[in-house]
């Protein structure tokens, strides 16, 4: 008799469910297939040489410590490194404030590993980071979802959430944000609401933890600082990456927060991986000595404005006056709302026969709503794809638009 291995499954497991978007990505596999759905970064903007002779330099220097297991915490280079390219942003720290992760999903799956038990709430956004709302519902979280404007999460419907959890007895934990254009509206919270998301969490006794991926991907309008670099309470945890900026294979990221906050994390990491991949960081380190990051940067900035630029004005050649969308001033997304009636999860299944795909928005809603949005990426496809891709999109909506 075979064994059922149902029976085995831990309650965490149990509830692992498949990534909307990988399954999204495995029925693409036609290269007819125009793809607005991964939010893959662009391979034009991997310094490839460049890490090749980086890479070279180390093993033929240094190999015997890029070979070895590491400390947990990271490369003690790499991590002044960064807290020295962040001090520009206002943020400070020593190294007791800095781990290194194996990309921010790591970051994000410590976060829940460290709040919450069963029962735990944890504060989202709506809509918000599909992968964050799976890592937080894993450990038994209960995700409970504020609605964003233009300027980010309504504080209005945080504090009025709040004070309704409080009577309801519910034990919050956290805010999570991601502050720059989110992921997957694009929008961007304003200062004013970073500053009185603080106050808020102050009140009423929580942390935020802050996901910044794509802060340095701004194409236009003026930096704001981080809710990280305005904290005085050691009450933000940062989750950022280089993914956005370098390459996402290298699967580095880093968590900033207090001594305490970062001392836990660094135990709960030692039981998931000991430490993170020292060559990967070895390469990064060097690409701070070199001095190129802000060169690179730029470079990543001028292809992904395009390419956004190009996604805007073919919305608006291509969709109906029925749809609206975001306006990022940055990052890789762009959501679009469709009126009521759509379901853009049941709509895919039209759009694939017209080889173009996107991200139903559903997905991305705690409360289970936004069936009549959806994700658009910029950042993989090549500008050519992102017009034809956005025009395909638009006949299959125009075929489901009502007439009134």
């Amino acid at each position: 008799m075979s064994i059922n291995t149902n029976d085995f499954y831990s309650i965490l497991a149990s509830k692992a469910e498949a990534s909307a978007i990988r399954e999204i990505l495995k029925l693409i596999q036609n290269p007819e297939v125009v793809s607005l759905a991964g939010g893959l970064p662009d391979p034009a903007t991997f310094p490839a040489e460049e890490i090749r002779e980086i890479v070279n330099h180390i093993l033929s220097n240094n190999s015997v410590q890029a070979l070895q297991y590491s400390t947990t915490e990271g490369l003690p280079g790499l991590r002044k490194s960064i807290l020295d390219y962040l001090s520009t942003d206002g943020i400070k720290g020593n190294l007791e404030n800095i781990v290194i992760t194996s990309g921010s999903q790591q970051g994000l799956d410590l976060t829940g590993k460290l709040f919450l038990s069963p029962g735990d709430v944890a504060i989202v956004e709506l809509p918000s980071y599909l992968a964050a709302l799976s890592a937080f519902s894993s450990y038994g979280g209960e995700l409970v979802g504020i609605p964003m404007d233009e300027e980010g999460m309504r504080m209005d419907l945080l504090e009025e959430k709040l004070i309704h959890l409080k009577g309801e007895g519910k034990k919050v934990k956290f805010i999570y944000t991601i502050s720059n254009f989110q992921n997957p509206a694009g929008v961007t919270m304003s200062l004013s609401r970073r500053k009185n998301i603080l106050e808020i969490a102050q009140r009423f006794n929580l942390f935020i933890v802050e996901d910044n991926p794509y802060e340095k991907l701004r194409f236009e309008g003026d930096h704001i600082p981080s809710i990280y670099s305005l904290d005085d309470d050691g009450r933000v945890i940062s989750l950022g990456t280089f993914s956005k900026i370098l390459c996402p294979g290298l699967r580095l990221a880093w968590m900033l927060g207090n001594e305490e906050v970062i001392s836990k994390i660094t135990l709960l990491k030692q039981a998931t991986d000991l430490c993170t991949n020292i060559l990967s960081q070895m390469i990064a380190f060097e690409y701070f000595q070199l001095g190129k990051f802000d060169k690179n940067i730029k470079s990543n900035v001028d292809i992904y404005k395009e390419k956004r630029n190009t996604m805007l004005k073919s919305l608006k050649q291509h969709f109906p006056p029925e749809a609206t969308w975001t306006n990022p001033q940055g990052g890789f997304f762009i959501t679009v709302t469709l009126p009521d009636y759509f379901d853009t999860g049941e709509m895919l299944t039209e759009a694939v026969k017209e080889n173009v795909a996107y991200v139903p928005g559903s997905p991305f809603f705690a409360d289970g709503k936004g069936k009549n949005t959806m994700r658009l990426s910029f950042c993989y496809p090549s500008l050519e794809e992102i017009e034809e891709g956005v025009k395909r999109i638009g006949k299959v909506i125009k075929r489901k638009i009502k007439k009134s």
